[in-house]
């Protein structure tokens, strides 16, 4: 099926998946790539006519200081075409204008008067100023700022300190915020960019995951065609439903190898083993491999460096497990094929960007492909799909919805949440902890929504500490380890806040795990937002 598709070309903002995920939000199919792409490819990637519009991203670099400019052809095929920040920028000094270095920056909270009835932002505000101007509550990041318009081009919106925070040139369908609609801060954010997408570029919402299926499935058998996959199962989120979508297509041609490393979560061994191989039927290869883990992770504190000995040694262990199937079956190729879970959000946080702008902010160690000594060829078919698009699809593959909609769960497991060095008694009673807290969460309901803190938190864990602290239990003094609890609410994992859980919720926590986990003396719980904090602590 041919979908109608908006291009984001991406200048190096860490938001540019983020606005691919607002347009996929609006039922339409988008991809991204980098905005060095020649104006050949541009115009080849628009030949089908499925080309409906052009946005361009934000970058964390000045246009006065850096090559990074769109093609010119992206302002000579006709398309509407949307610069966000830097992309604003680039659009206004390639077509005439001119940028400065501002005075004054913005960064955070402002509110934009918007000018003009234009197309993109008439009838849309926060508020009404007795004027009776429109006003728009948004997120800005800028230090530049656009101080000539280029010809044909009007003034769209303001602020005190930045005079152009919006323009446009109606008649060739071109428009630029200085703000980021992308964001969720930006309160009529997704209204901006439906009216683009949908009104303005007239693409057509058929993006839509239970149609996605068959799509899918399609590209998997094409892809694969007779020859069989190994996929790592790791019981989380991402890897289910690849697993799930990757059986719909091909069956029997896939083994999943789920790799028990010492560092999951209480008994998430056996419910990974019930799902697939009980219920779903799916050829499921479970390996304890958590005393080679353990090993080679001992004297190792660095978060990078045991992300990468984790990494490393899944490869290594599918590696001998795809030469135990082929070995077990005389005269048969074997796997062919290494399957992942791989999603947008991952590429993103690795600095995996096509555009290879992105700033790294930690690697994640199923992206980048795989050794070349392995021996396998890579699928990745959720590889362009967001979280929330994940579950969608998963509930449409008909995965039960407590696993499709269970909070997501690092690669490296508890690796990551051991903070320092990581040890098999640390993962013990880190696993025991977490299990009270996620227990806790799920059984106390929040009275006005009727729904349980686990379903009102996107993401929540215990994270051990390697300190010890004074305590007294009972008569007796005690000098045991310290654990923090740690809980976001987000709507897309770039931005979250920390959940303000009940008083009452977090006291029952901290009571059954310091009474029932020997070892625990002292629980916190981490009132950081991302940014500047991340949401997992290594």
């Amino acid at each position: 099926m041919q979908h109608d598709k908006i291009l984001i070309l991406d200048f190096g903002s860490q938001f540019t998946q983020l606005i691919a995920r607002r347009v996929r939000e609006a039922h339409v199919y988008c991809e991204v790539h980098p905005c060095d792409v020649s104006d050949d490819w541009v115009r080849a990637y628009a030949a089908d006519g499925h080309l409906k519009g052009i946005i361009l991203s934000g970058s964390h670099a000045s246009v006065y200081e850096v090559d990074d400019r769109a093609p010119d052809a992206v302002f000579t095929l006709g398309v509407p075409v949307l610069g966000i920040c830097y992309g604003m920028q680039t659009m206004a000094q390639q077509l005439g204008g001119k940028v400065e270095g501002s005075a004054t920056r913005e960064f955070g909270y402002a509110e934009v008067r918007a000018h003009g009835h234009t197309a993109l932002l008439k009838g849309i505000a926060d508020f009404t100023t007795p004027e009776g101007h429109g006003m728009l509550k948004v997120w800005m990041s800028h230090g530049d700022k656009v101080t000539a318009l280029p010809p044909g081009f009007k003034v769209m919106a303001s602020t005190p300190s930045c005079p152009i925070a919006g323009m446009a040139d109606e008649a060739r369908r071109f428009y630029g915020v200085q703000f980021h609609p992308e964001v969720t801060h930006t309160v009529q954010g997704r209204a901006i960019l439906e009216r683009f997408v949908l009104e303005i570029c007239g693409a057509q919402p058929d993006w839509i995951m239970q149609n996605h299926i068959e799509e899918a499935v399609q590209n998997i058998r094409a892809q694969v065609g007779d020859e069989e996959v190994i996929l790592g199962l790791s019981g989380g989120v991402d890897s289910s439903v690849a697993a799930a979508l990757i059986h719909r297509a091909i069956g029997e041609q896939l083994t999943c190898v789920f790799v028990d490393h010492g560092l999951l979560r209480l008994h998430e061994g056996d419910m990974v083993m019930e799902m697939f191989a009980g219920k779903l039927h799916a050829k499921v290869v479970r390996v304890d491999a958590s005393e080679l883990f353990l090993r080679e992770l001992a004297g190792v504190s660095d978060p990078e460096q045991k992300r990468k000995i984790i990494g490393r040694l899944f490869v290594d262990v599918f590696k001998a497990e795809a030469e135990k199937l082929k070995a077990a079956r005389p005269g048969s190729k074997g796997a062919q094929w290494l399957a992942q879970g791989t999603i947008y959000p991952d590429v993103i946080e690795s600095g995996g960007a096509k555009s290879k702008k992105a700033v790294t902010i930690k690697s994640h160690h199923n992206v980048g492909g795989l050794p070349e000594q392995l021996g396998l060829k890579l699928l990745e078919p959720l590889r362009d799909l967001f979280k929330d698009e994940v579950r969608e699809l998963g509930v449409a593959l008909g995965l039960p919805h407590d696993m499709v909609y269970r909070h997501p769960f690092p690669g490296p497991g508890l690796g990551v949440r051991i903070l320092g060095e990581v040890k098999k008694e640390y993962a013990e009673l880190l696993r025991r902890a977490d299990a009270i807290f996620i227990e806790e969460l799920r059984s106390t309901i929040e009275p006005h929504s009727g729904k349980s803190w686990y379903d009102l938190t996107s993401q929540a864990f215990a994270v051990f500490l390697p300190v010890k602290s004074v305590g007294v239990m009972g008569d007796a003094r005690t000098y045991d380890w310290v654990v923090a609890l740690r809980a976001v609410q987000t709507s897309d994992f770039m931005t979250a806040d920390w959940a303000e859980l009940p008083y009452a919720l977090l006291k029952k926590v901290s009571s059954r795990i310091i009474n029932e986990v020997r070892g625990i003396n002292r629980v916190t719980y981490d009132v950081s937002s991302k940014p500047p904090a991340t949401i997992e602590w290594e």
